[in-house]
């Protein structure tokens, strides 16, 4: 889908339409417990934005990402100083991005469950950098380093660093998250699309 045809006034609507679905699934998180500390939340957002990437293509998820977070901003300002939501735009994007590629090039049952795949480990290898190089340091402003990484040994007694709680707690975490978001897109997405391409 070139720029031209992306940016028309129908799929301008469906994209602000699918970033605010997915800023609304942002506020509602639920802990892991057994993967990762209590303060890493789990949601669903990515599930409209996926969505929107295999209807119409890793450009429209990409902006469908940025969308999300504007409309979550009105809705929840931020409590990170953006930090959060950029980490958030990161992950999301190493989710959509490869997935969106991969089918835009195989648009089959088989090109999107390879795309949602590689999305997923792509996400928990982006998920664990970034949180080891921005989000950790940041959070330890407020928290010392010490104590998060003594959370993350409380679930898993082989955490003693950064790196091997970013690997061994955040990396399970996004995971299950990019499993569980590309389930239930691969669910919906058929019965969504015919809506959207109507």
């Amino acid at each position: 889908m070139n720029t031209r045809k992306l940016l028309n006034i129908r799929n301008l609507v469906l994209m602000g339409m699918l970033g605010a679905i997915g800023a609304v699934l942002m506020l509602f998180e639920f802990p892991l417990p057994f993967v990762a500390p209590s303060f890493y939340g789990l949601d669903l957002s990515e599930i409209p934005v996926l969505v929107g990437t295999f209807a119409m293509g890793p450009m429209a998820g990409a902006i469908i990402e940025g969308v999300k977070i504007l409309v979550k901003l009105v809705l929840k300002p931020t409590s990170t100083g953006f930090v959060g939501e950029f980490a958030n735009v990161c992950i999301g994007c190493a989710l959509v991005l490869p997935a969106g590629l991969i089918y835009k090039v195989k648009k089959t049952k088989k090109g999107a469950i390879a795309g949602m795949v590689v999305g997923t480990i792509s996400m928990a290898f982006v998920g664990a950098v970034l949180n080891a190089l921005v989000m950790l340091p940041f959070y330890s402003n407020f928290m010392p380093l010490e104590s998060i990484l003594e959370a993350g040994a409380a679930i898993n007694p082989a955490i003693s660093s950064v790196w091997t709680f970013v690997f061994l707690a955040v990396a399970p975490f996004n995971l299950i998250k990019g499993a569980l978001v590309s389930l239930i897109t691969s669910l919906v997405y058929k019965r969504i699309s015919v809506i959207i391409h109507r």
